[in-house]
């Protein structure tokens, strides 16, 4: 009787956690898969997003509502594996492969800017030709204290091929002018892959930004999963690839209802005020636990990327369920974890939920909850692409997957109740920050920026500026006492007689201090 009590107490906490999340249709035209999501950290009530093979939608209200839209490129073409990310001054970028038309299939990395939004979209700038191999799987990264931004991709010598002289590597090109020009792309891994697109292709290349101007990658090969770094902006990287985690059963691996199905690594750091600040992340999906159990996994690293942490698995449920096409995210103001994967844990068959998982422990436990309100059926004669997406910025959660209905492909996000997962999941209010303090805006900035921040309980607080020795150049107010709610403070640097550089800012108060770095530029 206990444990009959104890399953339906389990099961309503499960179905009220789900309940929170409205979800909402973002596209049901053109055949929509493969999504990507991402959240403006300068405004989050802005979304860009993409699909397969040439879907533009954007957001002004949070993701209640969407516009829709096709990318044209008519030089470089457009062919899928979409990416979308925000710069620092709210200028969004697709990032896709390519069809031009003097050229081949997918001979290079395409990046288009929208400087309205996502309304309109230039024609695109292009990194990577490398004669007629293939540049493929690429994804982008921005670091917010210079506006760099960091492409990471697969190269083939000839895609598809079972030729042992044809080779797989990955490739590292970035921009420092807002993506209208690219540095030369260098190869960066140490042990190549085969051509075939399977286990032994090095392939999952996602970039992550360190806290100090670091680049992090990790992706999967013949090695298993390996990690590499650069620790001055893409200009050298490591000789020899750090080892994660063996990949049992291989990254390429069968799912029913599936045509395809991948677990590719993703990479994140910690850049947050939190405790956790400069932990970097790995998360990937595997079969280690047999052909009939894939689990969502989680590795993680304190010292930089020189060692590594066992994996750590992300799924909740009992044994013999498929969860697979994951993604993760970190909000870089909170410090908090979220992933995104497909799960059939309450099915026999191939029907499918979506799920989601939160870590406010830098990686040592996990809230799992349903977001998906109703299951779909796949069946493999739909392609579902490679991957899904999620995207997190100031407790702002907005997910992205693709869904089968009626035989129609469409992508969906939700609404995630982030306080309602968090206070029921861990049955207290404690897991949420006192304060959060927020990147300025802009940043980088030529005279004045704002600074943001939030308050969940009255407090006695005080905002200074400081320059990276560490010496007080300015206090905006001292010892004031705030009540809860969000506040934003302007902060003019021309009344200071601040020479180029950087500089840090800080909240701090009772039991807290909150640091952000920021730079003045002339």
């Amino acid at each position: 009787m206990k444990k009959q009590v104890l399953f339906a107490a389990a099961v309503l906490l499960s179905a009220f956690i789900s309940a929170q999340h409205t979800n909402v249709l973002i596209s049901n035209s053109n055949a929509p898969e493969e999504p990507s999501i991402y959240v403006n950290p300068t405004n989050t009530d802005h979304l860009v997003g993409g699909a397969n093979i040439n879907n533009v939608y954007y957001s002004n209200d949070g993701g209640l509502t969407w516009n829709v839209s096709t990318l044209q490129s008519q030089q470089q073409g457009v062919w899928g594996d979409p990416c979308t990310i925000v710069d620092t001054a709210g200028h969004c970028y697709f990032f896709h492969l390519a069809w031009p038309q003097s050229g081949s299939w997918i001979d290079r990395i395409v990046c288009q800017k929208s400087t309205d939004g996502g309304a309109t979209w230039n024609d695109g700038t292009y990194m990577g030709l490398n004669g007629t191999k293939a540049q493929d799987k690429e994804w982008a990264v921005v670091d917010r204290t210079n506006n760099n931004i960091y492409v990471t991709w697969t190269q083939f010598d000839d895609y598809g091929s079972a030729n042992p002289n044809d080779l797989s590597i990955i490739r590292f090109s970035k921009s420092a002018d807002g993506g209208e020009t690219w540095s030369e792309a260098v190869k960066i891994n140490e042990v190549d892959g085969d051509c075939i697109d399977s286990d032994n292709t090095v392939e999952g290349a996602v970039p992550a930004v360190g806290p100090n101007g670091e680049i992090y990658v990790s992706w999967a090969g013949p090695e298993g999963l390996v990690f590499d770094r650069s620790p001055d902006e893409g200009e050298t990287w490591l000789e020899n690839d750090i080892f994660v985690s063996d990949f049992p059963g291989g990254w390429d691996y069968n799912i029913p209802g599936i045509m395809r199905c991948n677990g590719l690594p993703i990479t994140v750091c910690d850049l947050s005020s939190g405790p956790y600040h400069g932990n970097i992340y790995i998360n990937w999906s595997d079969q280690r636990n047999g052909a009939d159990d894939t689990d969502v996994w989680l590795a993680k690293s304190t010292d930089g990327g020189d060692s590594w942490s066992e994996p750590i698995r992300v799924n909740d449920d009992g044994a013999g369920k498929h969860q697979f096409f994951t993604w993760m995210a970190i909000d870089q103001v909170t410090g908090y974890l979220w992933f995104i994967w497909y799960d059939r844990r309450e099915y026999t068959d191939s029907n499918t939920d979506v799920y989601m998982a939160v870590s406010t422990d830098g990686g040592d436990s996990f809230i799992n909850f349903k977001v998906s309100e109703t299951p779909f059926l796949p069946y493999s004669g739909v392609f579902f692409g490679d991957y899904n997406n999620v995207s997190a910025h100031n407790n702002v959660v907005r997910p992205i997957w693709t869904r089968l209905h009626d035989g129609d492909l469409s992508v969906w996000t939700a609404i995630v109740d982030v306080d309602a997962v968090i206070t029921t999941g861990q049955k207290e209010t404690s897991a949420l920050p006192v304060a959060t303090l927020e990147p300025n805006y802009p940043n980088p900035f030529h005279e004045s920026t704002f600074f943001s921040f939030k308050l969940r309980e009255p407090a006695t607080v005080t905002l200074r500026v400081y320059d990276m020795f560490g010496r007080e150049v300015a206090t905006l107010f001292s010892r004031e006492a705030r009540m809860p709610g969000k506040y934003v403070e302007h902060f003019d640097a021309s009344g200071y007689h601040l020479s180029q550089g950087v500089y840090y800012f800080t909240l701090s108060g009772e039991n807290l201090l909150l640091k952000r770095k920021m730079m003045l530029v002339r």
